[in-house]
């Protein structure tokens, strides 16, 4: 049986408490929120970290509150929460579907939204027991030097698994965080490093402490597709994101598309070939091809790399084919795969 490290655990009722634990361990601190990923990376000792700060007794991060249209979601708002909200699934398709294929529901009723968002990135060769890992001698995200995956590579190639956030960055989300020197405010996409160590940009002693949704508008559609060998608890080996607004006559005035799973961050693909369309065939095939473009699978997760880098293709255009109104389930094998796992 595999065990935890020894620390030492805090639970602060507020932000600043939390904060200010966070600096004065001076780096020896990591935050818990549902522990879902923490917690089995503690017992691998992947994450070692002395004290361990819990954000579960702090009030003000959990739950969902609208203003003007507008929504605000506390980070530790749990995923299985998201999905029973009455609103999420009509103004936010995208999201309701990606935090409802993280993992399992035992585990979505533990995880939270910012713990999602904040998951470690992932690799063959670093998801493993710290003896297998030893055995071949460590990589460098994690007591050794060289990188498995590409060996002669001074960087970290892990992966982002993250499920929400391709989702909420396609919807044009934005994240709030709290420190010690004040809040600061920014856009998703800037949250993100490509660096499988240092993925994220968020500053020592600083808490995320809510997500920001922009008012849902007349003519948006938005969707998330997520491949992976099992229909439940498995991260992404692959994942779409895909976001649009429509005129009134049908036209596709603005789009955004993010691929999960395929760097050690979200990737923003090129969605400019659908504006001023109808979201036809040819619009679709012609946005499908250029943003697959940026999938160049790595041997760090679970398939063939050849077959991944062909999957990207199909998974696009499944996506982007239901927000033109048809049936995911009937669009072909790996379109139907991730409609399965889509929650009714």
């Amino acid at each position: 049986m595999m065990r935890c490290p020894r620390f030492r655990y805090a639970s602060p009722s507020t932000v600043r408490e939390a904060c200010r634990l966070l600096g004065d361990a001076g780096g020896e601190a990591m935050i818990l929120a549902g522990g879902t990923d923490l917690v089995p990376n503690m017992k691998r000792r992947q994450q070692v970290p002395a004290t361990l700060v819990s954000l579960r007794r702090i009030e003000a991060l959990h739950g969902l509150k609208t203003t003007k249209g507008e929504a605000r979601i506390g980070a530790m708002t749990t995923l299985s929460a998201l999905v029973a909200h009455p609103e999420l699934r009509e103004r936010y398709p995208a999201l309701f579907k990606a935090a409802g294929q993280v993992a399992t529901p035992h585990l979505r009723n533990m995880g939270t939204l910012g713990g999602n968002l904040c998951v470690d990135t992932r690799c063959n060769y670093y998801d493993q027991s710290h003896e297998w890992r030893q055995s071949i001698d460590f990589c460098m995200k994690k007591d050794g030097k060289i990188c498995w995956v590409a060996p002669g590579s001074p960087r970290c190639w892990a992966v982002s698994s993250t499920d929400t956030a391709p989702a909420l960055m396609a919807l044009g989300a934005r994240v709030l965080l709290a420190g010690e020197g004040g809040q600061r405010d920014i856009a998703l996409p800037d949250f993100y490093r490509d660096d499988g160590i240092d993925y994220l940009s968020r500053r020592r002693g600083e808490i995320l402490t809510d997500i920001l949704m922009p008012a849902a508008v007349p003519g948006e559609a938005s969707t998330y597709w997520k491949l992976r060998r099992r229909g439940s608890f498995d991260f992404p080996v692959l994942s779409v994101a895909a976001w649009i607004r429509r005129d009134g006559d049908g036209i596709v005035t603005d789009a955004r598309i993010v691929l999960g799973s395929v760097a050690s961050r979200p990737v923003i693909a090129p969605a400019a070939r659908l504006l001023g369309s109808a979201l036809g065939p040819d619009a679709i095939e012609e946005a499908s091809e250029e943003a697959s473009a940026l999938a160049k699978p790595l041997d760090n997760t679970d398939f063939t790399l050849g077959w991944r880098k062909k999957s990207a293709r199909h998974l696009i255009a499944g996506a982007l084919r239901e927000l033109g109104g048809e049936d995911p389930r009937s669009l072909g094998t790996i379109a139907r795969r991730a409609a399965e796992l889509v929650p009714v």
